[in-house]
């Protein structure tokens, strides 16, 4: 912790405050640290333990992500103020533990829109990877409901999965894009040149091309 403190730098504090996060040590120091430790399933625990956003990123670094036990990471994941740590809490550690699916299902229909949103995240990361036995009809008619007025975190998880839908299952492309254009969440949404938009039409259209040019070359 000491040598946390001493990489604060008060202009990253401030940037990362801005988006909630209240730290102000470089990640790539933070993942400096998180080598030389290696894995220390204790040492994270300890870490987890003091509070700190710096102190609780560098845990989730070093820990062993199969080692938690489900009520673990549930109670972790709704103590973690700090969108970074809850981050990757989802997606380093979460992701990677067999109790994954058990708390997809049940974070996807929490009251808490913090939890609910990595409810959303998991969900995505199904869209993808292993999307049978997921009733994407019904996740589309969930968004389409709830996805406008839901807050900012759970959203932008929400819109996450929509496009998600959209690029990888062409039976429901034509519906995501429909919702997206009709919802229209994120349309003005600020995005550096050569990026690609979150607005989910945008991000649809554009991922398929650029795996059609792939097929193409292929």
């Amino acid at each position: 912790m000491a040598e946390l403190a001493e990489l604060e730098d008060p202009r990253a504090r401030e940037v990362n405050e801005r988006h909630g996060d209240d730290h102000g040590v470089n990640l790539g120091k933070l993942r400096a640290i998180a080598k030389r430790l290696k894995t220390q399933q204790e040492v994270a625990h300890e870490l987890w333990d003091t509070g700190d956003t710096a102190g609780r990123l560098l845990a989730l670094l070093v820990c062993r992500p199969k080692a938690f036990a489900r009520d673990e990471l549930d109670a972790m994941l709704r103590e973690a103020s700090a969108p970074k740590v809850q981050d990757w809490l989802v997606n380093y550690v979460v992701k990677k533990n067999p109790h994954a699916e058990q708390l997809r299902v049940a974070w996807l229909e929490d009251p808490d829109p913090v939890v609910a949103s990595a409810g959303w995240a998991l969900t995505s990361e199904r869209v993808v990877k292993v999307p049978r036995g997921l009733d994407l009809a019904g996740l589309l008619d969930v968004i389409e409901a709830e996805m406008k007025d839901a807050p900012d975190r759970l959203q932008w998880a929400m819109n996450t999965c929509l496009a998600q839908i959209g690029i990888e299952h062409p039976g429901h492309r034509a519906r995501a894009l429909e919702t997206g254009e009709r919802l229209q969440v994120l349309k003005d949404y600020p995005t550096s040149p050569g990026c690609t938009s979150p607005f989910a039409p945008a991000w649809i259209n554009e991922m398929v091309r650029r795996k059609d040019g792939k097929d193409g070359q292929g």
